[in-house]
């Protein structure tokens, strides 16, 4: 059974969704259904593109500072 849920968002972020679906060929409510339905659900993370499934968890546990960014993107574009 589907029941109506009605959102208040900012305009700008209703055209952006509107967008994003339309490129995907999806309904908003459609993206909105499979992001909720997503989260905290690791056993659905097999429907998940390679790239993205591989770096899941990369940093869990480690302590990364913005310093340690700023030194990866020094390193990384000179």
């Amino acid at each position: 059974m589907n029941t109506r849920l009605t959102l208040q968002m900012d305009d700008n972020l209703v055209q952006r969704a509107k967008s994003k679906a339309k490129e995907r060929g999806k309904s908003v409510s459609q993206m909105f259904s499979e992001y909720i339905s997503n989260l905290g659900a690791p056993e659905q993370q097999d429907n998940l593109p390679p790239v993205t499934k591989s770096l899941m968890g990369i940093a869990e546990g480690k302590e990364i500072s913005e310093e340690d960014y700023r030194q990866h993107l020094r390193e990384k574009h000179l």
